[in-house]
């Protein structure tokens, strides 16, 4: 379980880190608050409390790769802020709310539009190869899929409860369907520390669970 202190404080860090000037900024910690009930909302069963953290600390992972890691840390924390599994259009809504709340909060223009394409980025999480915080960030986001098999499988069984609305068919089709897509990528991850500790395994990951849907 998440410590929520924890991950209050870690929010601090990050958004002080990139404010010009706090003098005049709300209390900090609201934002914190109003982002982590949206994390704790009953649909979610793998877009959870857990699932920032974990973001959080493959971001530290992977920090030395940023040009701006709190600015990432930043698009970490609303990656998936809304969140509806029956809805398509999840980080664009999320990417808004950054938009209204980082201005309120005192982070400067330039950062929270920063914040925002980077959080419309975790659509395709396909970065460009000058685009390094985007790729801290999706590799970040896509490390859960270098899991160890139990805590895959973990993850894949909390994928599909999110989706228990969908049928059993229509769902092995579009899950096998966007396995196939990511199999079919050069490499999954774009950071040197995500191609050489996470690639192999997620690949194997990622094949094991397609010849599971298939049978």
């Amino acid at each position: 379980m998440a410590d929520l202190d924890e991950l209050r404080s870690r929010w601090l860090r990050a958004l002080l880190a990139t404010r010009d000037d706090d003098s005049c900024a709300p209390d900090p910690y609201r934002y914190a608050d109003a982002l982590l009930r949206r994390w704790s909302e009953p649909q979610r069963r793998y877009h959870t409390i857990e699932h920032l953290k974990a973001v959080l600390d493959h971001i530290d992972t992977l920090e030395e790769y940023a040009d701006d890691p709190n600015v990432v840390r930043l698009a970490a924390w609303f990656h998936d802020a809304v969140y509806l599994p029956e809805r398509s259009e999840n980080e664009e809504r999320s990417a808004r709310l950054a938009e209204r709340a980082l201005p309120e909060a005192g982070v400067p223009a330039a950062k929270t539009a920063e914040v925002a394409r980077l959080v419309r980025l975790t659509t395709t999480h396909a970065p460009t190869a000058d685009d390094p915080d985007g790729q801290v960030l999706c590799d970040a986001d896509l490390a859960i899929l270098a899991s160890p098999p139990s805590a895959y499988a973990v993850y894949t069984a909390e994928v599909r409860e999110e989706y228990h609305f969908v049928p059993n068919d229509a769902f092995r089709e579009g899950r096998s369907a966007i396995l196939r897509q990511l199999l079919a990528l050069p490499s999954l991850f774009h950071t040197p520390y995500g191609r050489d500790h996470w690639e192999a395994t997620a690949r194997y990951n990622l094949t094991s669970e397609l010849e599971m849907l298939s049978t």
